[in-house]
């Protein structure tokens, strides 16, 4: 039985799909995008189900939860392949740098962006910061989405945190204005600069890079793995060893 948590249904494209996937897409196809759902964003789903037209418009929905995977595993559940945001936007970077691509970046400060495009510096970058609780300014959101359309690139990165980004994602594809692909990783940009330092691999291949992460931010994520979390795992794999 698949992993399908409150409806929304994973792509099974792993890890060298998705990059081929964001590699080989016609640049002038209309406006796709990416989401890569971990557990935080299935918690939100189960309490604004709203929010669920946004990651089912996605071109790719890419499981971003090696826990989540591994619980799904140990009740013989079927779960798609994990392709973290960070991973698929760490393998991606040096492709777009050596094509010279145009990449525009949503989110980050000025100086962290200027980094990413010093250790990237082929990639032709343009950079916006929307204002904090921009999704809920509309003459703010409508900035930053037509800031995507009046800059055309290969790949758009959203690093606005969710649901932010995929609400922004969302509303770019609605314009039909934009081309390209978009990538809603998060804080991935910041593991690809160094300014977060990530988890050893070991760590992330045994589920347990929300822990590092925790310890690392915990006034920030306490109550989003802590609290949020764990009544979500359960009721998604509840539901999915019911079904099966």
């Amino acid at each position: 039985m698949s992993l399908t948590p409150f409806g929304l249904e994973f792509d099974r494209a792993g890890p060298d799909e998705a990059l081929a996937f964001a590699l080989t897409r016609d640049p002038e196809a209309p406006f796709g995008y990416v989401v890569t759902p971990n557990v935080d964003h299935l918690a939100r789903l189960r309490k604004q189900p709203e929010l669920m037209g946004c990651y089912r418009a996605a071109s790719l929905r890419l499981l971003d939860s090696r826990l989540l995977w591994n619980l799904a595993r140990l009740l013989r559940l079927d779960p798609p392949p994990v392709v973290t945001g960070a991973d698929l936007l760490a393998a991606l970077l040096p492709v777009l740098d050596a094509r010279a691509a145009r990449v525009t970046l949503i989110g980050l400060a000025s100086d962290q962006a200027s980094e990413l495009g010093a250790r990237f510096p082929r990639i032709v970058l343009a950079h916006h910061t929307p204002p904090p609780g921009f999704e809920h300014d509309p003459v703010a959101f409508a900035r930053a989405r037509d800031f995507v359309n009046d800059h055309p690139a290969e790949i758009t990165v959203f690093a606005v945190g969710s649901p932010r980004q995929e609400m922004l994602a969302h509303a770019v594809k609605e314009t039909g204005q934009a081309r390209g692909i978009g990538l809603c990783v998060g804080v991935a940009p910041l593991f690809a600069i160094g300014a977060i330092r990530r988890a050893p691999c070991w760590i992330r291949r045994v589920g347990l890079e929300w822990l590092w992460r925790l310890v690392q931010e915990p006034r920030r994520l306490a109550r989003r793995y802590l609290l949020a979390g764990p009544p979500a795992l359960v009721a998604i794999l509840t539901d999915g060893f019911r079904r099966r």
